[in-house]
């Protein structure tokens, strides 16, 4: 009896919502979650998300069954997801910025069984699937269920079933959906919380929406550390510092480009110093003089460079008190994981060479979902133990002492403005406009930002304007190029140097 019962707390343990019920048993009234409306306990979250798997139940709503959410992120998106996990469902967050082109796409891939959309978002849903819940209407009858949640029976939730799919741009034009289990998703987040050195006192200032793993993570971190965490993906820029300034932020998430707003802001702001002690960075590395800057506003504030991929969550983190160490590199491996660096035929290269860097151990993830050529590209099993690893299609490089150095990215894919995209998916939205015979992107470089050449009679802002209303802002090209004709190699893709020379000489219309 006594192993039976080990092995249901083990089993426990590595359950999204487990990890929440620990929390709520250890520190119930201790500060949770906070957006721009209110904040709530840990006993009122585990309480909300209890009363929302009682909603589920009553929508017929059980183990593996997709739930589509197009909602902005507050408090109601964070129980949802834990009440979602307890229900056995998948939990499948969309950014509420995506439009009908990719909508369509992601809800025909994960064949939701729930679709629930709130007032800005609900006639975009529309356009794709019926029915959909809007959040004001659920919402007053989970309010209504929360005095029943303590009688929600638990579903026999394993820790290998999916807790949620995380659409992210790839190497179709489409997004693809990462595969998100229970035990990858509390390891990944366990490891991830003791690297960086997360504290209880801690109130942990996010900017980023749940749909975007950074966003997502860091409210199940933030339970595993026991400390608050503060949703401002909704805030004004304008009132950014005061808002950190009034919750008492002292770990701030950020990319390139709200580093650069922070200080921004910061220049211009006359109060109290912050009491910021750690910035952490992904989406693109940040330039020197930035980390400089934000030591300069933040006194005392570490900055943490880091690397990975949603399909492991995180791969390295530069440990906080080495922030100013290796500045070219990007960090240790995750505690409990490892990285190698493999040439073209998967053998180790040596200390110091550039190869492919592939990541090993639990947090990584099994596979896209409804992709099985895609996941038998990136997901593989390492000769000779069989261990899970992922074949990142990024270059680096390790030092002697196991430090990760990033060298680059496969060449169809880049970040802009802290987002990962493909220029695959915004040729695929600018061949979608009537009109459009080729179309080919090219990423940000020097001296030129994202650009897109397209074959057509149409004026350069008409085709902007499509692509705007068929990708999230960020996606959007900085610039078009009109092209009579496409240059194009001999095995008849496009040409893309030659596009560059015609970006840089200013060809086109």
């Amino acid at each position: 009896m006594a192993s039976h019962s080990y092995s249901a707390r083990e089993e426990e343990g590595k359950l999204v919502h487990g990890l929440l019920d620990d929390a709520a048993a250890e520190v119930p009234d201790a500060p949770a979650i906070r957006d721009s409306s209110g904040s709530w306990t840990y006993r009122q979250l585990s309480e909300y998300s209890r009363a929302f798997a009682l909603w589920l139940r009553a929508q017929g709503i059980g183990r593996g069954d997709r739930i589509v959410l197009q909602l902005p992120t507050g408090r109601e998106l964070a129980a949802m997801f834990y009440g979602a996990a307890r229900c056995g469902a998948v939990f499948v967050p969309v950014n509420p910025k995506m439009k009908p082109f990719h909508l369509r796409h992601v809800v025909a891939n994960a064949e939701p069984k729930l679709l629930i959309g709130d007032a800005s978002t609900a006639g975009r849903i529309r356009e794709v699937a019926n029915p959909v819940h809007l959040l004001d209407g659920l919402w007053a009858e989970v309010e209504a269920l929360r005095a029943d949640a303590g009688r929600f029976e638990p579903e026999q939730v394993r820790c290998d079933d999916v807790a949620t799919l995380i659409y992210t741009s790839g190497s179709t034009a489409a997004p693809k959906a990462v595969v998100c289990p229970h035990a990858q998703v509390t390891f990944a987040s366990r490891a991830l919380t003791e690297a960086l050195g997360y504290r209880r006192d801690d109130v942990v200032f996010c900017r980023f929406p749940m749909s975007w793993d950074y966003g997502l993570y860091k409210v199940v971190m933030t339970c595993v550390a026991r400390c608050e965490i503060v949703l401002a993906d909704r805030e004004s820029d304008l009132l950014l510092l005061r808002r950190m300034r009034e919750t008492g932020a002292t770990v701030v998430p950020i990319v390139p480009s709200f580093a650069s707003m922070l200080l921004t802001l910061s220049r211009r702001d006359g109060g109290d110093p912050l009491p910021v002690r750690l910035f952490t960075n992904t989406g693109a590395a940040l330039p020197q003089a930035t980390i400089d800057a934000l030591r300069e506003h933040f006194p005392g504030a570490r900055v943490v460079r880091q690397y990975g991929q949603t399909e492991a969550k995180r791969i390295t983190v530069m440990p906080p008190e080495e922030d100013r160490e290796r500045p070219d590199s990007v960090g240790l491996p995750l505690p409990g994981t490892r990285v190698l660096i493999l040439d073209a035929e998967g053998r180790e290269v040596p200390t110091g060479e550039t190869g492919e860097i592939v990541a090993v151990g639990p947090h990584v993830m099994p596979g896209y979902w409804n992709s099985p050529q895609a996941t038998s590209q990136a997901f593989r099993r390492l000769a000779g133990t069989g261990e899970p690893c992922l074949h990142t299609g990024d270059y680096g490089s390790l030092d002697e002492d196991g430090y990760l150095y990033f060298r680059g990215r496969r060449d169809d894919m880049f970040k802009r403005k802290g987002f990962r995209m493909s220029t695959l998916e915004i040729e695929g939205a600018a061949l979608d406009i009537p009109g459009v015979r080729a179309a080919a992107a090219l990423p940000p470089g020097e001296g030129h930002d994202l650009a897109l050449f397209v074959e057509s009679e149409l004026p350069p802002a008409t085709v902007l304007k499509e692509v705007a209303q068929r990708l999230e802002p960020a996606k959007v090209p900085a610039l078009c190029r009109v092209l009579s004709e496409f240059p194009l190699t001999q095995h008849g893709k496009n040409a893309r140097q030659e596009l560059a020379a015609l970006l840089l000489d200013g060809s086109g219309k």
